[in-house]
């Protein structure tokens, strides 16, 4: 037991909370970061400049509190989504992981389960715990999928009280068919539970793949969340959000801190809404990237995961491990998500990508697989 941690036990920590270990990914100083899911190709000088002058508005008056209802925010980025969304369907936080906290204070906690199907985003356990909230998981194909059936079976059968559905799912980048979210809510009736549906990709899907924002209406226990750190660029904002019944944000007003958006976050995002074209056509220069290592994996003998999002989940190695330290003394991030024979690399831009194709054909070419 190292030091640190004995320290860390010596407090009268939550028995709950003893042996855990903080989310976090490798924070290493290497030339090319495909790590952890960001959007590499940054912000449009367009952008940028409409940004800065958002703030700077925004900075004359932070001797006051900002909106409490970040209501030109909300406005946007219903406009931004459509589907007959309005305001009063939107909430927002410090990036999705805020929001999802706040569902589940709202409608987990001591004596409530929430459910997922790993390999899935590993910070719903933590969000869990962080909550009180027992946390039990289902079951997925070896090919990593999800099925209607299988996913309604095992929701009747655990009874859940929150599900979470990762789509494009992470780390896998797999999408769900609308069946599947539509059989678990169905399922999901008997014990009145929440369904999320986590679109933290949604924009990286593939032409014609359907979000489940479509499934809203008349759905009141059904929520779809969203980030901007990914298509917009704006992971070091923090800004996340979600579209639900109106009554699902009314719930999270009971629940969040007061002012937990700061005027500079609501300045920021709302700048980046109003140039939302700029910035999504960097999304398809990123999809058009992660299309490529799709296939010139497959080329290299490698099973790539259809993706829908901004990364690309990849097995057939025999030492990922190896294959992960061969990348990085070459100076390119990947990460290793702790599945044998799997690593997940994000799309960069068209040379970070041609830097991690050419050095794994190398690392491949060696023998190191």
């Amino acid at each position: 037991m190292t030091e640190q941690l004995q320290r860390l036990n010596r407090l009268p920590l939550r028995d709950d909370l003893r042996g855990l270990t903080p989310y976090g990914a490798p924070q290493l100083d290497v030339p090319i970061l495909l790590n952890v899911n960001e959007n590499t190709h940054g912000l449009p000088e367009s952008v940028r400049k409409a940004i800065t002058a958002s703030v700077d508005q925004a900075v004359s008056g932070l001797n006051r509190y900002p909106d409490r209802e970040f209501t030109d925010l909300r406005n946007r980025l219903a406009a931004y989504l459509g589907h007959g969304l309005g305001a009063e369907n939107i909430w927002a936080g410090n990036g999705s992981n805020e929001v999802l906290q706040q569902i589940l204070q709202a409608f987990g906690g001591p004596g409530r389960t929430a459910m997922s199907f790993p390999p899935t985003y590993s910070m719903y356990p933590l969000l869990s715990s962080g909550t009180g909230t027992r946390y039990v998981t289902g079951t997925r194909s070896d090919d990593f999928g999800l099925t209607a059936e299988s996913a309604a079976e095992q929701v009747r059968a655990q009874a859940p009280n929150i599900v979470f559905l990762c789509t494009p799912n992470n780390p896998t980048g797999t999408a769900l068919p609308l069946d599947v979210v539509e059989a678990v809510y169905e399922a999901g009736a008997a014990s009145q539970a929440i369904v999320i549906v986590d679109e933290a990709y949604g924009e990286f899907f593939h032409a014609g793949t359907p979000s489940a924002l479509q499934l809203l209406p008349g759905r009141e226990r059904l929520i779809v969340s969203r980030t901007m750190s990914k298509a917009f660029a704006l992971a070091g904002a923090r800004v996340g959000y979600m579209a639900a019944a109106p009554e699902v944000t009314d719930a999270l007003r009971l629940v969040r801190l007061p002012y937990h958006l700061s005027a500079i976050t609501q300045a920021t995002a709302n700048a980046a809404l109003d140039h939302a074209d700029a910035l999504l056509a960097n999304v398809e220069a990123i999809k058009v990237q992660r299309d490529r290592i799709v296939s010139e994996l497959l080329t290299m003998d490698l099973k790539p995961a259809p993706s829908d999002a901004n990364f690309v989940f990849f097995g057939g190695l025999e030492n990922p491990h190896a294959v992960w330290e061969g990348l990085l003394e070459a100076g390119v991030l990947v990460r290793d998500v702790g599945i044998p024979g799997h690593l997940r690399v994000t799309a960069g831009t068209e040379t970070e990508t041609s830097a991690f194709l050419d050095r794994l054909r190398e690392l491949l070419a060696a023998g190191i697989r």
